[in-house]
């Protein structure tokens, strides 16, 4: 699936030298920084996002011991 992104001109110019340095392309790098850190990224996000709908109410947390419970249910 192709991207188009902008990035900072600071940014743009480490990647390009990288990629010249290395004999690499700007897409190997970019993919690479995806794999590596999207996770991270996602446990992040959604922690803050899970957080979020507790505070809002839209969501509960639960003891183990009722998480047992409702599963043997």
């Amino acid at each position: 699936m192709p991207i188009s992104l902008r990035l900072d001109p600071d940014i743009e110019a480490r990647l390009t030298h990288l990629a010249q340095a290395t004999g690499r392309s700007k897409t190997f790098y970019l993919r690479k920084l995806i794999e590596e850190h999207l996770e991270e990224m996602e446990d992040a996000y959604l922690a803050e996002h899970a957080l979020e709908q507790l505070r809002q109410g839209r969501d509960r947390v639960m003891s183990a011991e009722e998480f047992w419970r409702e599963l043997e249910d």
